[in-house]
């Protein structure tokens, strides 16, 4: 396999072939502290997703080991997801009729389903969705992600269970549950005391890592006190191993879960999406969004295969594994293989792992990715910016994770196209002394030349602004003393479309009636091509371009001048 081709397909043999020394203590160290997380979110899904246990611990294991190899993103976790799970109860459960290996089997069946279609995407390069993923929605979306993920662990950090999905659910649960008096004391000064020791550890002993010290003294907690029985723990780990679980299918079931495969697909993918993205900004690196629809096909395709279901990013066990100091892939691969030791020697030891502890250690590691500083940068340097920002947040809060994106990039277009309908435009003159051609707001000591009026318009030409510009050409010629000649600086429109075309005709129509002549400089051979194909070319023949202004107005002149405005010697 060529080098191109390893890239293409297996980014994880990159990775090990530049792999360094120093990155191997921090990788085994994360990937230590994610397994405490991935066991009860595997088990927990699972059991969401009408499934047992066992499936989400399956549907752990097999993605983390192949995303290693076949994804992009270096510290993106995949695994079981909340955003998932009801839809994937309600796609299979209906068809299992009470049968739980047949539950297990269509669950397989879909994970396979919707793998290939992202498998086929990503082939196709359909991952152009994440280039609409700006700094702004970025920072928005992480923002938002961080105080869903804390409020969402707040009931478990105080000992009672919270059955809600969504921000307003959880903080109504965690209200209602302390007014009720569903607290657990034991529990949460367990939860607070891992919280203070890893504060504390980060503040003071920075090389010490507080999350591990905070679970493992947790187990030594509850174990030493006898606690198992009074707080709420992860549980004992079922056993098995993955393996294939795919008998009993029959073609009609794939009929039959093909919507909820694509629908799965699409979630699964823009959510991905937009996390890897934005964890690869964060540490300068860039993730192919088409690649990383591939990872996450392949890596569904093998959870489908081997008892799991459906899989995607986890935007709460992913920032963990940052936090954790997660440098590659092998931080997924640690926690694979841990998970499979503890199946296999030692299931009853997240018998003593309070949940109130992983709780504390999901809400530092969210903390962390809060930026308020970066929204108050935007705020002050672009205000839209900084607004999108704060819509991206809102919308992930309030309205949900997917939802949020959408949202946010829906306001991104609306932005871009409110600039384009009024970009900058400037009347260009010249400045003694100076070379070249100026614009006119900006040195109000600038001159015209006698006769000729030099427009720029910073924006390609559409439906929006054709008209506008149009308006704004006639104003300016309406304004000044006589002219003769106008010429416009095109160099800024990079595209033309129909609707501007007929602006543009009757623009030049208006020109010619009033006597005046009209000269486009420096359009770039492209937009010349467009007007050739809407049929322009005898109205805008080679006379009327000039490749530059100064070109333009030599034309005009009869004569050649310098760059300052003055005639030049040269013959």
């Amino acid at each position: 396999m060529r080098a191109s081709e390893r890239r293409y397909w297996l980014p994880g043999l990159d990775v090990l072939a530049n792999y360094q020394r120093s990155w191997l203590r921090y990788d085994l160290l994360a990937g230590v502290v994610l397994t405490a997380l991935l066991i009860p979110a595997g088990m927990g899904y699972a059991e969401a997703s009408g499934l047992p246990p066992e499936t989400g611990l399956y549907a752990t294991i097999v993605p983390l080991l192949v995303y290693a190899l076949v994804g992009p993103s270096r510290i993106l976790i995949l695994g079981p997801d909340s955003a998932l799970a009801p839809i994937i109860a309600a796609s299979i459960l209906p068809l299992a009729a009470g049968d739980p290996d047949r539950a297990v089997a269509l669950a397989g069946l879909l994970a396979i389903m919707m793998g290939f279609l992202l498998l086929l995407g990503g082939v196709l390069h359909l991952g152009f969705v994440t280039d609409l993923l700006s700094k702004p929605i970025r920072v928005g979306y992480l923002n938002g992600i961080a105080v869903v993920v804390i409020v969402g662990q707040l009931p478990k950090l105080l000992g009672f269970t919270n059955g809600s999905d969504s921000f307003v659910g959880d903080l109504r649960s965690t209200i209602e549950g302390v007014s009720d008096g569903l607290v657990n004391s034991t529990a949460m000064i367990i939860g607070i005391v891992s919280l203070a020791v890893m504060i504390g550890l980060r503040l003071l002993f920075r090389r010490v890592p507080g999350v591990l010290v905070a679970v493992v003294g947790a187990i030594i907690w509850v174990a030493a006190a006898g606690l198992d029985d009074e707080v709420p723990v992860v549980g004992a780990l079922p056993s098995g191993l993955p393996a294939p679980a795919l008998g009993g299918l029959t073609w009609g079931d794939v009929g039959s879960l093909i919507g909820p495969a694509l629908g799965i697909a699409l979630i699964a993918f823009a959510d991905t999406g937009v996390l890897s993205r934005a964890f690869a900004a964060r540490h300068g690196q860039s993730v192919d969004g088409s690649q990383e629809m591939r990872g996450i096909g392949l890596s569904n395709i093998a959870s489908g295969m081997f008892g799991g279901f459906p899989v995607s990013g986890s935007s709460s066990r992913t920032p963990v594994a940052e936090q954790a100091g997660a440098r590659t892939q092998l931080v997924g691969v640690t926690g694979a293989l841990l998970i499979v030791g503890f199946i296999l020697a030692a299931p009853g030891l997240t018998n003593y792992l309070p949940s109130s502890t992983l709780a504390a250690v999901v809400i530092i590691a969210a903390s962390a990715l809060i930026d308020v500083p970066a929204v108050v940068r935007l705020m002050k340097i672009n205000p839209i910016e900084g607004l999108l920002s704060i819509a991206a947040f809102l919308g992930v809060v309030l309205v949900g994770v997917l939802e949020g994106i959408v949202i946010a990039i829906a306001l991104s277009f609306i932005a871009f196209v409110n600039e384009a309908w009024r970009p900058y435009r400037a009347e260009l003159v010249q400045i003694p002394g100076t070379r070249g051609y100026h614009d006119k707001s900006r040195h109000p000591e600038g001159n015209r030349i006698d006769g000729i009026v030099i427009l720029r318009f910073d924006a390609p030409l559409f439906f929006a602004n054709g008209g506008m510009f149009a308006d704004y050409v006639r104003s300016v010629v309406a304004a000044g003393p006589e002219i003769t000649t106008l010429i416009l600086a095109a160099e800024a429109i990079t595209d033309i479309d129909s609707t501007a075309v007929d602006d543009l005709v009757e623009l030049d129509d208006f020109l010619a009636g009033a006597g005046i002549e009209f000269i486009i400089a420096e359009m770039k051979g492209p937009v010349k091509d467009r007007l050739v194909r809407y049929g322009l070319d005898d109205r805008f023949g080679p006379e009327r371009f000039a490749p530059t202004v100064g070109a333009a107005v030599d034309s005009v002149l009869g004569h050649e001048r310098d760059d300052i405005g003055h005639p030049s010697d040269r013959s």
